[in-house]
C-alpha cells in the first residue's frame, strides 16, 4: 500500500489516492502516513477529506502530528484542533516543544484553553491528568424524551454519548444512565426512576493505573472523575484506559528487565537517551556481583584442592538465579493484578517453600546422576555429587522464598515491586548460592 501511494502521488493522481484513502479508517490511514518520507505527509494529508483527516491526525505519533503543524497554515491547524476531543489535545500538547505548543493554544477558543489548562493542572499520571470534560450530563427531572434530545444537541462535540451522567445544578454526580436504558423506558418516564444511584468514580487525583484497573473490573466504557465535592469534572473513557494498561505493562516490563522507563518507542529513542536508561542499572548489577567475586576468592583454597567444584558453579548460579526470577516475576504480576496484597505474603512463601522442595528435589536427583554419569569425577565422586545436589536443593528454596517475598516487601515501603525483578533477584541469589556452596564444601570435605 505504501507503494501505491507513492507511485499515485508521483503520477498526481490525488483523485484515485483520495478514493483509496477514503475507504480506510483512521488509524489504518494513520499508520500508513507514518511509513512515508516526512516531505509528502502534508500533501497526502490535504487530499484526506476533511473529518476523516482530523480523525487520522489524532491517530499520529506525536513527531508526525509536529511535522504537520509546521506545515499547516492556521486555518488548518485550527480546523484540525477544533475537531479534535480535549484529551487528544492535551496529550499531544503536553509532548510538543513550547513554539508549537503557542501556535496550537492561539488558535484555541478561551473556552478550550480554561478547559486545558484545568486537565493540566492535574499531576501527571492522575485520572484528571487523562480524563475529558466532554461528556454528556442530564437531570434528574428529565423526561426519557427530553434527554434524548439534548443528546442530540450536545453529543456532536462529546467523546461518547452511550453512558450518560445525572447532575445537580451544582454539577454533584448523583446517577448514571446508558442509552439502553433510555431506548428500554417510555417517552415519559422521568430520569430520575430509571437512573443506577450507585455510582462507581474515581478521584481526579487518583492512580491511572487504579483508573485502568477499574475498567478492567467493571467492564466500563467510562468512567467519572470527580472532586472532593463529589461535583463531576470530566470522565476517563476506555480508549485512555486501554493505553494506561499499555504503558504501564510496558514500564514494568522495561522495570524487570533492569532498564529505567521510557515513553518512546524503541526505533526513536536515541542511541544516547537508550545508554543513559540502561546503563545506571548495569553498573549497579555490575558492583553487586563483586559479592560473588570476594566469595570465590575467599575459597580459592577449597577450589585449588578440587579443581572440578569450580565447573559446577555457573550450573548453580544460573539455576538459582532462574527459579528466584520464576518466583519473582509471579508474584509482581500478582501485585500488578490485584491478586496478591501484603496481608497474602506467608501464604504465599508457604507455597513457594513447597514449590521450592519439589523443584529442588527434581533437580538435585538429576544433577546427582548427570555428575556420576556424565561428569565422573576423579576423586570421591559420590561425595561431590552429593554436595553439589544438596547445594541445589537448598538454592532453589533459598532463591523461590527470596524470589517471592522481595516483590511485595518492595511494594510496602514504596518501591516498585518490577525492580525486585530478575537481575536484582539474581544478583542476591548467587551470592547465597555461593555461600551454600562453599560452606558445604569446606564442612564436607574438611578444607
Amino acid at each position: 500500500m505504501e507503494q501505491t501511494v507513492l507511485q499515485l502521488l508521483e503520477k498526481r493522481d490525488y483523485h484515485n489516492l483520495r478514493s483509496i484513502l477514503s475507504d480506510m479508517c483512521a488509524a489504518d490511514i494513520a499508520s500508513l502516513l507514518e511509513e512515508l518520507p516526512e516531505n509528502k505527509l502534508p500533501v497526502v494529508f490535504r487530499i484526506l477529506p476533511k473529518e476523516l483527516a482530523c480523525d487520522t491526525f489524532a491517530y499520529f505519533d506525536t513527531d508526525i502530528q509536529e511535522v504537520l503543524i509546521k506545515a499547516f497554515s492556521d486555518t488548518e491547524l485550527e480546523e484540525v484542533i477544533n475537531q479534535l476531543y480535549l484529551d487528544d489535545t492535551v496529550d499531544m500538547i503536553e509532548e510538543m516543544p513550547a513554539n508549537i505548543v503557542r501556535r496550537i493554544l492561539d488558535h484555541t477558543t478561551p473556552e478550550m484553553r480554561l478547559e486545558i489548562n484545568q486537565i493540566l493542572k492535574y499531576p501527571k499520571d492522575s485520572a484528571g491528568s487523562i480524563m475529558t470534560t466532554e461528556y454528556v450530563s442530564l437531570k434528574r427531572d428529565m423526561t426519557v424524551q427530553e434527554a434524548f434530545t439534548r443528546i442530540r444537541r450536545t453529543a456532536i462535540d462529546k467523546e461518547t454519548v452511550y453512558t450518560c451522567y445525572v447532575t445537580e445544578n451544582d454539577r454533584r454526580l448523583i446517577g448514571v444512565v446508558t442509552v439502553k436504558d433510555l431506548l428500554m423506558h417510555e417517552n415519559d418516564d422521568i430520569i430520575n426512576d430509571i437512573m443506577e444511584t450507585n455510582v462507581i468514580y474515581v478521584n481526579t487525583h487518583e492512580d491511572q493505573e487504579i483508573v485502568a484497573k477499574t475498567f478492567e473490573k467493571y467492564d466500563f466504557l467510562a468512567l467519572p472523575v470527580v472532586d472532593q465535592e463529589k461535583r463531576l469534572i470530566g470522565i476517563v473513557t476506555i480508549d485512555d484506559a486501554v493505553d494506561v494498561l499499555q504503558d504501564e505493562a510496558t514500564e514494568d516490563i522495561e522495570m524487570m528487565a533492569a532498564i529505567t522507563p521510557t515513553d518512546k518507542p524503541y526505533l526513536k529513542t536515541g542511541i544516547f537517551e537508550t545508554w543513559k536508561k540502561r546503563i545506571p542499572w548495569l553498573l549497579l548489577l555490575m558492583i553487586s556481583a563483586t559479592f560473588t567475586g570476594s566469595i570465590i576468592h575467599h575459597y580459592e583454597d577449597a577450589l585449588g584442592a578440587y579443581i572440578i567444584l569450580s565447573s559446577f558453579i555457573p550450573m548453580l548460579m544460573d539455576t538459582g538465579g532462574n527459579a528466584g526470577g520464576q518466583a519473582s516475576v509471579t508474584i509482581i504480576r500478582g501485585l500488578s493484578l490485584g491478586e496478591i496484597e501484603m496481608g497474602d505474603i506467608l501464604r504465599i512463601i508457604w507455597k513457594e517453600i513447597r514449590v521450592a522442595f519439589l523443584c529442588g528435589i527434581t533437580l538435585s536427583v538429576t544433577v546427582f546422576f548427570k555428575i556420576l554419569l556424565i561428569d565422573r569425577p576423579a576423586e570421591q565422586p559420590v561425595v561431590i555429587a552429593l554436595i553439589v545436589a544438596g547445594t541445589m536443593a537448598l538454592s532453589v528454596v533459598v532463591a523461590k522464598v527470596v524470589g517471592c517475598s522481595l516483590p511485595i516487601l518492595a511494594k510496602k515501603i514504596g518501591f516498585d515491586p518490577a525492580v525486585m525483578a530478575s537481575p536484582f533477584i539474581t544478583t542476591i541469589v548467587d551470592t547465597v548460592s555461593l555461600i551454600i556452596y562453599f560452606n558445604i564444601v569446606s564442612n564436607v570435605m574438611n578444607i
